[in-house]
C-alpha cells in the first residue's frame, strides 16, 4: 500500500501545480500567452488558468505607456549634434506589439534617426512644437504596423 507519506507529497505536488497555473494580471498590462512555443493569444487583466508545462507567458506588457529618454550625439558632415529628450509611447496592440517588445526603445531610436532626416533637423527651428509634431507623425507612420503608438514627442538638438 501507499504511505502516508507519498500521499502527502503527492498532495503537495498536486498543490504546487495548481497553484503554478492560477496567473493574476494587473490592470494596465497584457501577457502574451505561448502554447507549445507557438503564439497562444492574450490574457486581458484577471485571473486566468495557464496550463502548466504546455503554456507559458511570453511577456508582459504595461498598456499604459512608456517614457524612452533620448540622449545622442548626431554625427553629420558638416557638424555633430546632442539630440535630447523624452519619446512617450504605449502599445495599441499587445498580439502586433509582442514580437518587438523586447526591443522597442531600440526600434524607436532607429526610427527617430530616420524620421530626423525625413523632417529635417535644422538647428534653427523657430517652432520647435511643430517640429516635434511632424516627428511623432513620421514615428507612427512606421511604428503603427508593430502596435506601438508614440504619444508625444520632445526633443530638441543643441551644439
Amino acid at each position: 500500500m501507499i504511505s502516508s507519506l507519498a500521499i502527502l507529497l503527492i498532495l503537495a505536488l498536486l498543490a504546487i501545480v495548481a497553484m503554478s497555473s492560477i496567473k493574476r494580471i494587473p490592470e494596465g498590462q497584457v501577457y502574451t500567452l505561448r502554447r507549445l512555443g507557438k503564439p497562444a493569444g492574450i490574457l486581458t487583466a484577471g485571473t486566468h488558468l495557464v496550463v502548466p508545462l504546455v503554456e507559458r507567458i511570453a511577456h508582459k506588457i504595461s498598456i499604459t505607456g512608456y517614457t524612452l529618454a533620448v540622449d545622442e550625439r548626431l554625427e553629420r558632415e558638416a557638424d555633430a549634434r546632442t539630440l535630447r529628450g523624452r519619446v512617450w509611447w504605449q502599445v495599441l496592440d499587445p498580439e502586433r506589439a509582442d514580437s518587438v517588445i523586447d526591443r522597442a526603445d531600440d526600434l524607436i531610436r532607429l526610427r527617430l534617426r530616420d524620421a530626423l532626416q525625413d523632417v529635417g533637423s535644422e538647428s534653427v527651428d523657430p517652432d520647435l512644437r511643430a517640429r516635434n509634431q511632424r516627428i511623432k507623425q513620421t514615428l507612427n507612420g512606421s511604428l503603427r504596423e508593430r502596435g506601438v503608438l508614440v504619444t508625444r514627442v520632445e526633443l530638441d538638438l543643441a551644439a
